[in-house]
């Protein structure tokens, strides 16, 4: 019987939770769901220099909004430092490890022959079978693996096939520094085998750290994990991601109006595919995911799809739930704290005007830019072009308040029939009349429909907006 899947997301936390560190995650939590296992999450923090509480804060935050949750507590990688030197030793002892003398002017040294010998830079082997007794006393020295020096180093890599590294090209690692500290890749395998990790899935960036793990693996007598190196993920011009292309936090995308579900799609979708399905469910994310899906090409984020995509989950949304997260999201939107507090005060006026406002949005930002108008505050004061539209629309206004002050049945279909009925009594064109119509209710040239605006206004606000105007 096969041990239960886990897997693990261990980010490193010296900054945000950027976007292939969240596709990471997600990949990690729908294998682990899919196979109805567990996702650990572990910070590595071994770095004390470039670690911070503040970016442990943002990734947990960041994995918090994507929906993503892990089982047990977050572990933290340098709390276990004194397990990881544990089995450093166990390795020097049994002759898998041994001390390096070498100072940082030997090591220079090393490295600059390499250079001009047109050899790849590493370490070269000086203290692996040197006598002790030859250690300078002004040195304190470091552990270094013993790796194997003839033969193939294999990873059988779930997406990348079959990767073979001449042990030749692999060096003796650090794993303690001369202060005691382990190193990464030493901590990482100590850590995975502890925690029973059965599937290691990361970016392809690792791929060369899976062979030198692998080696510490095979030294312990542990079972390597399986191994599944994704892509990494491009610009839609095809170069490496940068911030121009949208290499930002998690944090970010939220500020920016995304939905979570939004982005759990188009990152499932960055290098992981089903078909030719491009919109699909968490649950049908869960149900259909394998590693066998990923392609080894790198994955191209695009902005002109994602928001495509998150305007189709706001048009696909209840009104209900569209309203939940809007109220969720207005902390990180520009409008007002007192425009915030209306707008929940509004909520039933809101969800009456969410049918037309999320018709043409494909951000939160948008959305509650469109809804601004239902919480302006009287008299609105019109922007340039709302105010070069009401110089000439007065008359226009101003006959059409007492046609509106007739109707009793104030709903969409009725101010329609009233409002047509007028411009053809009038021998006016529609926009001639919506026009000052919108700029007087909304301050504007750009709103929703203009009957849906007078409709969710009401009557007593929407004609006392006009007259503010006519004043």
């Amino acid at each position: 019987m096969s041990p239960p899947v886990i897997t693990r997301f261990a980010p490193s936390p010296t900054g945000f939770l950027h976007i292939g560190g969240a596709r990471t995650a997600l990949f990690n939590w729908l294998f682990a769901k899919a196979n109805g296992g567990d996702m650990l999450l572990r910070i590595e923090d071994t770095d004390r220099e470039r670690s911070s509480d503040d970016a442990v804060a943002a990734i947990l935050d960041g994995l918090n909004w994507l929906g993503l949750d892990w089982t047990g507590e977050a572990y933290s990688q340098y709390a276990r430092a004194d397990r990881h030197r544990e089995i450093a030793l166990e390795l020097l002892d049994a002759g898998q490890a041994y001390r390096c003398y070498c100072s940082p002017q030997e090591l220079a040294q090393m490295r600059e022959t390499a250079r001009a010998e047109g050899r790849s830079v590493r370490y070269d082997g000086t203290w692996r079978d040197r006598d002790a007794g030859d250690a300078p006393k002004d040195i304190t020295p470091v552990v270094r693996f013993r790796a194997p020096q003839h033969g193939e180093t294999v990873v059988d890599d779930q997406i990348q096939g079959r990767v073979i590294y001449k042990d030749r090209d692999l060096d003796d690692l650090i794993i303690l520094r001369s202060d005691g500290s382990p190193t990464y890749n030493l901590s990482v395998v100590v850590d995975d085998h502890d925690m029973g990790v059965t599937h290691v899935i990361r970016g392809v960036d690792h791929l060369t750290n899976a062979a030198r793990q692998s080696q510490i693996y095979s030294a312990m007598g542990w079972t390597v994990p399986v191994m599944a190196h994704i892509p990494l993920i491009h610009g839609p011009d095809g170069a490496k991601l940068s911030k121009r292309h949208g290499a930002l936090g998690v944090d970010a995308y939220r500020a920016m109006g995304y939905l979570p579900e939004a982005m759990r799609n188009y990152l499932a979708r960055l290098g992981w595919s089903h078909g030719d399905e491009e919109v699909f469910s968490t649950e049908q994310m869960i149900e259909w995911f394998g590693l066998e899906a990923i392609g080894k090409s790198p994955a191209r984020f695009d902005f002109a799809k994602l928001e495509n995509l998150n305007g189709l989950y706001i048009r696909k949304m209840s009104d209900e739930i569209l309203a939940n997260a809007l109220f969720e999201f207005l902390p990180y939107s520009e409008l007002p704290d007192d425009d915030q507090h209306k707008l929940k005060q509004r909520r039933q006026q809101l969800e009456r005007a969410l049918p037309v406002l999320k018709a043409r949005a494909k951000t939160l930002i948008e959305l509650v830019n469109s809804a601004h108008f239902l919480v302006a505050t009287r008299p609105i004061v019109p922007d340039e072009k709302a105010t070069l539209i009401l110089q000439d629309g007065g008359e226009v206004l101003g006959a059409l308040v007492d046609a509106l002050e007739e109707i009793d049945d104030w709903t969409t279909p009725s101010i329609e029939a009233v409002i047509k009925a007028h411009a053809e009594t009038n021998q006016t064109k529609l926009g001639k009349v919506a026009q000052p119509l919108r700029a007087a209710l909304t301050g504007t040239t750009v709103s929703p429909g203009i009957f849906d605006v007078l409709a969710v206004l009401g009557k007593v606000e929407s004609l006392d907006r006009i007259r503010d105007q006519l004043k």
